[in-house]
């Protein structure tokens, strides 16, 4: 978790190049991290719509972001 910890605080920095690079790579790990996670909902048996209320977004647009994983 240091990386992440670590990214979040250069987001905050006030140099716009290094909070910019921050938010990018943040935003590659949440998505990454979310994969992860609908994943293993996945194997565990939810639904597609069990998921979407918990990342609170419809089903449609989970089952088409990581329905083809």
């Amino acid at each position: 978790m240091t990386d992440a910890t670590d990214l979040a605080e250069r987001a905050g920095d006030r140099d716009p190049r290094v909070g910019l690079r921050a938010v990018a790579a943040l935003r590659r790990l949440l998505e990454q991290l979310e994969a992860v996670q609908v994943r293993s909902a996945r194997d565990q048996g939810w639904s597609w719509q069990e998921i979407a209320a918990q990342l609170g977004v419809s089903r449609q647009a989970v089952h088409k972001k990581h329905g083809r994983q």
